[in-house]
């Protein structure tokens, strides 16, 4: 069994405390906007009738039931997450929707998911890719659980590049955002995302670790001014 380092457990421990408000918070603090790049992202992925997907840190299953939304009924989707408390929300999310039968989920991280070689067509990963503490290993299992020709797209903040809208940005990550979620939920996770969002690393960067997992074509799409990217993947 995989054993998360310290730094792991306390992330894994945060977004436990997190889950009731998570949902709520998500939709407040971005405005809306989460859905709508969810959405943008699964559409970069080609289906096929039959096809198995990965929605790795799965949270309480947005991004697994956008693609189900998105594809024929024969499309199986599997959920992981390291959060016991975000797996059981989820859980109980699907079970109210039209696409019950096709979404299943585990418990796992993204450094030691519980699948064979070549299980997935796709991988999927919505603003949790930052929270991987060891993220080369994080994207190799992406890479390794995926089949020949399938793809991994990654949805992540990011740092916009305009000076002017940088700095509104950054007032409002920094300053507000923080306020407002430790309003409703708790003050220090709230703290922590912007945090791990000026930790990341740059675009450039970030493609460099997914070549060097094995993926090729490597490229990203930037989303809303460059608060978030999407960064695509191919076996």
């Amino acid at each position: 069994m995989y054993k998360l380092s310290e730094k792991g457990e306390r992330i894994q421990q945060m977004f436990d405390s997190i889950a009731p408000r998570y949902d709520f918070l998500n939709r407040l603090l971005s405005f809306g906007i989460d859905r709508r790049w969810r959405r943008f992202a699964v559409r970069q992925i080609q289906w096929h009738e039959g096809a198995r997907a990965l929605d790795i840190a799965t949270g309480t299953g947005d991004v697994a039931l956008e693609i189900a939304s998105q594809t024929p009924s024969s499309v199986t989707i599997v959920g992981a997450d390291f959060s016991r408390e975000m797996v059981e929300l989820g859980k109980e999310k699907v079970r109210n929707s039209p696409h019950a039968a096709r979404i299943s989920f585990e418990i796992a991280p993204c450094e030691s998911l519980p699948f064979a070689d070549g299980s997935f067509d796709a991988v999927t990963i919505a603003f949790g890719i930052r929270n991987v503490v060891d993220r080369p290993a994080g994207l190799r299992e992406m890479y390794r659980v995926l089949r020949d020709g399938g793809r991994a797209v990654i949805l992540e903040f990011s740092t916009p590049r305009s000076k002017l809208f940088k700095s509104i940005y950054y007032f409002y990550f920094l300053k507000v955002l923080p306020v407002i979620g430790g309003a409703f939920s708790k003050f220090s996770a709230y703290k922590y995302l912007p945090d791990s969002v000026l930790e990341f690393p740059s675009q450039d960067r970030f493609k460099a670790l997914m070549t060097d997992a094995g993926f090729r074509t490597v490229r990203h799409i930037d989303l809303t001014f460059g608060i978030a990217t999407i960064y695509i993947g191919d076996k």
